[in-house]
């Protein structure tokens, strides 16, 4: 099948036949729907498909249209034939897992004209018609045969849908109080009333009043009822949040638009501060398209040079994390450059350090497995082919890396290069702090207000 070949009007005849069959797949209906614009929720919408007619989701009508275009187009009469007519009659709805063959057979031609007219004719795996009809087209006249076109592998991803399951997670769960920390631009003022309007957070606006209500002016937002801190700057918004932690008036932090160092002064203070017993680290939820499942990268952007003891609360802060999300075993790699303990590159011996604490206990929760590079990490085929045999590799929910550096590096490249989405977190202090980059999205924001909601919570039932 390395070329496509047609036949000639000269060479076909009467009676003639070509057909193809095909299994219908979740795929082939929302590549179509993209592909066509049709978003008909009996075929694209699981729960209400289940109350229309047919009880499931079916296939658009012109899917099978489009099989017996395939068939005319490359088999018969193949390249050369111009469509000119086609009727059609749909007989049975072809359901997910369906198979359906097309078949179109020579009814007549016309010499005169090189035209054929063609019964088309699309069956399922029960032998029911679901399809009849008839097509007219141009053959063509000369031989036509060419190396057969490659298509591009098709990858369909659903931006946002994971975090989306994130916050439908939190419907059943009280708001917290959350200190948005100098919301002083549209996107991290927007991102925090959104935040509220979905009940994940009850807002404290810790910002200069007029600024932030230019802001929102600017913006087309509303203020009304939302309690508002007033403040001189962004450093003492910092400050002036942490505080309302200290007390008791807020139960989490949201960065607004000011730097993370600005941010984090005041919280790692070692007086006034909100340290605890465990280091903080920060945590990316990444929703990679090409990963079956929500991908966590830590640390990359607290920790600059983690040591042993500080990659050991950076680990547990992730697993505490992703138990509070759902994943309650969650499979943690600590990635260096190679896959075995080497003396001479220290992310090797520290990796075989973490998963022997994690061995004895000093880490708890999930399953460790390291030093694994990068691909090892996240593909079976590749820990395949190193000969690795480990419930992590290739599977891994979290990634502990070196430093910041490699972790950042990771993070941004799974972001611009392969379409990830992006939200952030920081564990390890008095309260979470939601901590976004100031160019993320409004979605990336709601996710991270929906990671502290759900942490929240699930702290308080294990101290209960």
């Amino acid at each position: 099948m390395q070329y496509i070949e047609n036949k000639t009007f000269d060479e076909i005849r009467i009676g003639d036949s070509a057909e193809l069959t095909r299994k219908l797949k979740a795929d082939d209906i929302e590549l179509f729907a993209v592909m066509s614009g049709d978003v008909n929720p009996a075929h694209v919408d699981e729960e209400y498909a289940r109350s229309d007619m047919f009880h499931e989701v079916v296939a658009h009508g012109m899917w099978g249209g489009a099989l017996i275009s395939a068939v005319l187009g490359t088999e018969l009469p193949g390249p050369g034939t111009i469509y000119l007519n086609q009727n059609l009659s749909f007989r049975r709805p072809v359901g997910l897992g369906d198979t359906v063959t097309v078949r179109v057979t020579v009814a007549s031609k016309d010499a005169g004209t090189k035209r054929l007219k063609l019964d088309c004719l699309c069956v399922n795996q029960d032998g029911e018609t679901v399809i009849k009809g008839q097509a007219e087209v141009i053959a063509p006249s000369e031989k036509v045969r060419r190396p057969r076109v490659v298509l591009p592998d098709v990858h369909l991803h659903e931006r946002g849908a994971r975090y989306r399951d994130l916050i439908a997670a939190t419907h059943a769960m009280a708001p917290v109080r959350t200190a948005i920390v100098h919301p002083c631009d549209a996107l991290s003022l927007t991102g925090a009333l959104e935040a509220a309007s979905q009940g994940l957070i009850v807002p404290i606006l810790v910002a200069p009043r007029v600024k932030l209500e230019a802001v929102a002016e600017e913006a087309g937002l509303v203020l009304d009822g939302v309690e508002i801190v007033d403040v001189p700057h962004s450093h003492a918004a910092a400050e002036r949040a942490v505080a309302l932690v200290r007390c008791g008036k807020a139960e989490a932090l949201m960065k607004g638009k000011l730097h993370t160092d600005e941010l984090m002064d005041p919280v790692v203070d070692r007086d006034t501060g909100l340290r605890s017993e465990r280091r903080m680290s920060h945590i990316f939820a990444l929703d990679v398209p090409h990963y079956p499942k929500p991908l966590f990268v830590t640390d990359a952007a607290i920790n600059i040079f983690p040591d042993l003891d500080t990659k050991r609360d950076i680990v547990q802060n992730a697993i505490d994390l992703a138990q509070a999300l759902g994943i309650d075993r969650p499979k943690v790699a600590i990635l260096s450059a190679v896959e075995t303990v080497y003396p001479k590159i220290p992310s090797t011996i520290e990796a075989a350090a973490l998963c022997k604490m994690w061995d004895r206990g000093q880490i708890t929760g999930g399953v460790l497995d390291g030093p694994l590079a990068f691909d090892n990490a996240v593909s079976k085929s590749a820990a395949k082919a190193k000969g690795i045999v480990s419930e992590v590799a290739g599977d891994a929910d979290i990634l502990v890396v070196p430093d910041l550096e490699a972790g950042n590096m990771i993070a941004k490249q799974l972001i611009h290069l392969a379409g990830a989405e992006a939200a952030g977190i920081v564990l390890g202090a008095r309260v979470p702090i939601i901590l976004t980059s100031r160019a993320d999205g409004v979605m990336s924001r709601l996710a991270s207000s929906a990671m502290a909601q759900l942490y929240i919570h699930h702290a308080k039932k294990v101290v209960s």
